[in-house]
């Protein structure tokens, strides 16, 4: 039975896709909506993602409200080639899925993101995991919902492994690093689930291949991850599998046990001109004062992975 209200806030791609199922498939929370944002691809192709997915779920009841377009920095988002190499041209592994019948609410997704911290607070679950610019926007409109919301557990940064945009900065902080700087030195209840823990929790096509018993639901969405394995192998970013980074922040959210954690008050890099842009780092002037956040270091990648293996059984199969 579900004892929290959970908010997905994701810039829908393969991954986000993953993290959706999950969420949609744990009975210990309710999934009372999806705020969309730019990241993977653009607004307008994230928030039909979202839709679409919902739609072969057959939770069309979830509603989608559309995020910010762009960072807090720009006026404008173009889609990097290596979100397309990686995701696709249309975020999903070029997989074609039917068009949802419901479209997104006309309520935007930061006045949503408010409105739920005050109705449900402690209760309240947010996972973003794309840019953090939503949640900033929300924080910045009304400070008050940082120390309302209960959780906020977050996919992004990397505190004791490299960055996989530049040696220190992960891509879903990169592509706002002064909103992602803002929500880190803001929001309580923070918990970061960064590339210190994603890139050891690893599906492989043995695993989808599973999937693709389950009926149409499940070959959809091997088609979708097996684009991801391959992007992973093509790229040489692991030739092992592909990492469940968006699906390991929504499990950590619901079963913290998962991970070991270090509470750290925590900050990010603004400094361009030397490069040190998009760094998730303790903030040296806070490091004495009580943490507000923690980031996440370890991983049980066996229990998690089987634990998702069987969540999602129950969402793919017909």
């Amino acid at each position: 039975m579900a004892t929290k209200k959970m908010i997905l806030d994701l810039d829908t791609g393969v991954d986000d896709a993953l993290a959706l199922a999950l969420a949609v498939a744990d009975p210990r929370v309710d999934l009372i909506g999806i705020v969309s944002s730019y990241g993977n691809n653009t607004l307008d192709v994230t928030t039909q993602n979202a839709l679409d997915l919902l739609h072969l779920l057959g939770q069309d009841d979830v509603p989608v409200y559309r995020g910010l377009e762009h960072s807090s920095m720009t006026d404008h988002f173009d889609v990097m080639q290596v979100s397309k190499d990686i995701h696709g041209d249309n975020g999903l592994g070029n997989v074609t899925i039917e068009h949802a019948p419901r479209l997104a609410e006309k309520e935007s997704g930061v006045d949503f993101i408010i409105s739920a911290a005050k109705e449900y607070t402690d209760n309240l679950i947010i996972v973003p995991t794309g840019p953090l610019t939503n949640l900033s926007a929300a924080l910045t409109i009304e400070p008050s919902i940082a120390t309302q919301i209960g959780d906020v557990t977050l996919m992004g940064g990397a505190l004791t492994v490299r960055g996989n945009v530049t040696s220190v900065t992960e891509a879903n902080i990169n592509q706002d690093a002064e909103a992602a700087d803002y929500v880190f030195k803001h929001q309580h209840n923070l918990t970061m689930v960064g590339l210190d823990v994603t890139l050891r929790t690893l599906l492989s096509k043995a695993e989808t291949k599973q999937w693709r018993h389950y009926g149409h639901k499940g070959q959809i969405y091997a088609d979708i991850f097996d684009y991801y394995i391959d992007a992973y192998d093509r790229l040489g970013i692991d030739h092992r599998g592909a990492a469940l980074h968006d699906p390991l922040a929504v499990g950590i959210a619901i079963d913290p046990t998962y991970a070991t954690f270090i509470d750290l008050n925590m900050q990010v890099t603004l400094q361009k001109s030397s490069g040190d842009y998009g760094r998730t780092i303790g903030d040296n002037e806070k490091l004495l004062d009580e943490p507000i956040s923690r980031a996440a270091i370890d991983v049980d990648a066996v229990r998690y992975t089987r634990d998702f293996m069987d969540f999602i059984a129950t969402t793919l199969k017909d």
